[in-house]
C-alpha cells in the first residue's frame, strides 16, 4: 500500500507521520477486504445458514474498517475525538469477527484467513490509539 508514501507528503503533516496510526489504515483497508471476500467465500458454502453471523460480522467489520481507514487517512484540520472513537469501534468489530469466524476456522479456510486478519488489525487498532493524542 501507498499510505505512508500518500500521507507523508501531504502538506500538513510535513514528513512528521505517525507510524503506528499508517500501519493501523493498512490493516484497516486490508481486514475490509478480506471480511468482503470471506462474507462471499461464506455464501458459496453448502451450510449458509450456519454462517449467517459470520457474514453478518464479516460485513459490519467490512464497513468499519473501510470507515476507519478513511477517516484516518485524513490529515487536513483535527479530529481526533472522532478518529479515536472510528478506531476503537474498528477493533471492536474486528475482535467479535475474529472470534466468529475462529469458530469456522477449522472447517473453513476463508474464515481462518479472516479470523486472522481481523485479530491483526484489532491489534494495530490498539497501538494506534496509544499514540493518538
Amino acid at each position: 500500500m501507498n499510505v505512508h508514501q500518500m500521507i507523508s507528503t501531504h502538506p500538513d503533516v510535513q514528513g512528521s507521520t505517525a507510524d503506528k496510526l499508517l500501519h493501523c489504515i493498512e490493516e484497516c483497508y486490508s481486514c475490509a477486504q478480506t471480511c468482503t471476500a470471506c462474507a462471499d467465500a461464506c455464501l458459496a458454502e453448502d451450510m449458509v445458514e450456519k454462517l449467517r453471523q459470520c457474514i453478518r460480522l464479516n460485513l459490519d467489520c467490512a464497513d468499519i474498517c473501510a470507515a476507519a481507514g478513511s477517516v484516518a487517512s485524513r490529515r487536513t484540520g483535527t479530529n481526533i475525538a472522532v478518529i479515536r472513537s472510528v478506531i476503537e469501534a474498528c477493533g471492536t468489530a474486528c475482535e467479535a469477527c475474529a472470534e466468529e469466524c475462529g469458530k469456522h476456522a477449522q472447517m473453513h479456510n476463508h474464515c481462518r484467513i479472516c479470523a486472522e486478519s481481523c485479530t491483526r488489525c484489532a491489534e494495530a487498532c490498539k497501538e494506534a490509539l496509544s499514540d493518538l493524542h
